[in-house]
């Protein structure tokens, strides 16, 4: 069994629009390839911390214990947040938008959230009200340090 089937479908189909929009019943709408969009902001700061996706299964672990996980679309697997890293992701509160989908996950996040050593993946600005002369013209501002050093962290 791939990992993003389970022995049960644990969410309904979703249902017209405005079931969808105003009803009480979580029913993603998963894409063509089974996932969902997923947002996860700290809680405290509110801070973007990553994008990811979720399939069910992993919609459904996050919602059974509290902790994070996603599906990977390089790796084609389940991933806990923090299991091989120990960065975890302790959801606080876990919402659905308007057409269901996409989620947003408030968590407590533990140390750095990107791979790349960082809190956030969102380490870098891209400069406003710069026309970009050639391809490759614009210039990336970084805005976050390495609060940890990734090679210490995942060993490959």
């Amino acid at each position: 069994m791939l990992s993003n089937q389970l022995p049960f479908a644990p969410f309904a189909p979703p249902g017209p629009s405005a079931d969808l929009e105003e009803g009480l019943a979580l029913t993603p709408k998963f894409d063509a390839d089974g996932l969902v969009t997923a947002v996860a902001t700290d809680v405290v700061s509110g801070d973007v911390l990553m994008v990811a996706h979720m399939d069910a299964q992993a919609l459904a672990k996050t919602i059974a214990t509290g902790e994070a996980w996603y599906f990977s679309r390089s790796r084609r697997t389940l991933w806990k947040k923090g299991e091989s890293s120990g960065h975890s992701q302790r959801v606080v509160e876990m919402r659905i938008d308007c057409d269901q989908d996409a989620i947003w996950i408030k968590v407590e996040q533990v140390a750095g959230a990107c791979h790349t050593g960082r809190r956030s993946c969102f380490y870098r600005a891209v400069p406003l009200g710069k026309a970009a002369a050639q391809p490759g013209a614009v210039t990336l501002e970084f805005r976050d340090d390495r609060v940890f050093d990734p090679k210490a962290v995942y060993r490959e």
